[in-house]
């Protein structure tokens, strides 16, 4: 350690040892003009001119260090959905800059799955997003495949496509949930947690666990659906749907909640597409984005739904494209019910998918194959390929580059939750500090997915 190393330690005691470095905010005097006007938000596309221009709601030149305060809010508190910390300037209690400070669950899962074969694979995506885990494991999946080039049965991705509409319902319920509760609502909560734990336990069934389901792999799924599956989720979707009308007027008949979400928390379209933020944080702005009508995967070129947007942009907005994103989902699970076909649950690709259990006893190859297939994995062409699907959270990429062997030579994660952290400093500024509980809410992030 150098000696000015040793001198910060020694000057700076618990501070020194807990410093984020370069992530952490400096006291407005000692940033240039330029650095503030960043802080204000990502740039990306938009010059600073057109940033400025969008973000002169205070005067910052007439602000002094001693007017205003630096706060840290989080990373261990209850309303930062994780491990997030933010870094909060204040002007008596309104909000002038806020930094997002990352790092604190950092689980390099991006790193591991590079010392994973194809197969393992979706044991390690799955557990980033841990709302939403069937979507990792369907990227992953789609990314492999396409460097495979395998065509996989027409079963395999209507039975992909239930599993990822009825996963969009729990985690938007479990949104519900933590909302009401930042908003100091227990009801919505438990109601949100109860219905959510239905669609758990539909899951249970079909692969054995609630979350981190590792259910969709390279190939197909782990099982076929159980029997009976169509009774219970059409029972499942009509429960929640007259259920819903209970969520609403828990916020929408609660003054209080629309006081604080209504014009809270404002992101204009131009800022949304500048940032790359993605998933129903965009469309509440009135853009209609969605990957799956825009470039569609799976069959959702072959169902019927619309693509909600909002007009505001606010975390009323948000709320809303949330509660009706439900509504369209339930609309897509009943055509998959009507609509799936027969056949098989996995491509009968004995290099890729291991042979069923009952032939093992039999066939010494199709025991060779299973040995194989779960001691070395199997073979991937060489290449690179991106895949991406609409998480409840925004677009959610994957990217590989294959060396020819049975593991990725690099995998890298496009974290809808990620880049939308990016877009909290536009919503806050010029805020009340009060409001970012709701405001941080409203972008329902996952850390997991952000610490990759």
């Amino acid at each position: 350690m150098s000696d000015s190393a040793h001198h910060d330690q020694r000057a700076g005691g618990v501070g020194a040892d807990t410093s984020e470095g370069a992530q952490e905010m400096m006291a407005r005097g000692s940033v240039a003009a330029t650095e503030l006007l960043r802080e204000s938000g990502a740039v990306l596309r938009m010059s600073e001119a057109d940033v400025a221009e969008l973000t002169q709601t205070i005067d910052d030149e007439t602000i002094g260090d001693d007017e205003t305060m630096i706060i840290n809010m989080g990373p261990q508190h209850p309303s930062t959905h994780g491990v997030l910390r933010l870094m909060l300037e204040l002007q008596g209690e309104t909000v002038l800059r806020t930094k997002p400070i990352i790092g604190y669950l950092h689980t390099g899962m991006e790193k591991t799955g590079e010392s994973l074969t194809y197969l393992q694979g979706t044991t390690n995506t799955t557990r980033m997003d841990y709302l939403s885990p069937l979507f990792n494991e369907l990227v992953f999946a789609m990314a492999t495949e396409k460097l495979l080039g395998l065509e996989l049965p027409p079963r395999v991705t209507w039975i992909r496509m239930l599993m990822c509409e009825l996963n969009r319902m729990s985690s938007h319920l479990l949104y519900f949930a933590t909302n009401g509760m930042d908003m100091a609502s227990t009801t919505s909560m438990i109601f949100g947690f109860r219905e959510r734990e239905e669609i758990l336990t539909f899951f249970e069934r079909c692969s054995g666990l609630r979350m981190n389901n590792n259910y969709i792999r390279v190939g197909g799924v782990a099982a076929d659906l159980p029997d009976g599956w169509e009774d219970e989720v059409t029972a499942l979707v009509d429960e929640i749907e007259s259920r819903l009308p209970d969520h609403e007027d828990l916020f929408h008949g609660q003054p209080i909640w629309h006081e604080r979400s209504q014009g809270v928390g404002v992101l204009t379209p131009e800022e949304a597409l500048a940032m790359g933020c993605t998933g129903p944080i965009l469309r509440a702005t009135g853009v209609p984005w969605d990957l799956r009508r825009d470039t569609p995967y799976l069959a959702y070129d072959q169902v019927d739904f619309d693509v909600v947007i909002g007009t505001y942009g606010d975390a009323l907005d948000r709320f809303s494209v949330r509660m009706d994103e439900i509504r369209e989902s339930m609309r897509i699970v009943r055509q998959c019910v009507e609509a799936m076909p027969a056949g098989d649950h996995r491509v009968q690709d004995k290099k890729v998918t291991p042979p069923p259990r009952a032939r093992i006893d039999e066939s010494m190859e199709a025991l060779i194959h299973h040995f194989k297939i779960f001691t070395e994995g199997f073979k991937v062409p060489e290449g690179e390929v991106y895949a991406a699907v609409e998480s409840p959270r925004g677009e959610l990429g994957c990217y590989i580059v294959s060396d020819g062997s049975s593991k990725p030579y690099r995998m890298h994660i496009r974290g809808p939750s990620f880049v939308n952290l990016q877009a909290l400093p536009h919503m806050m500024r010029g805020g009340l500090v009060a409001d970012a509980v709701a405001i941080i809410s409203s972008v329902d992030p996952v850390m997991g997915e952000v610490d990759r």
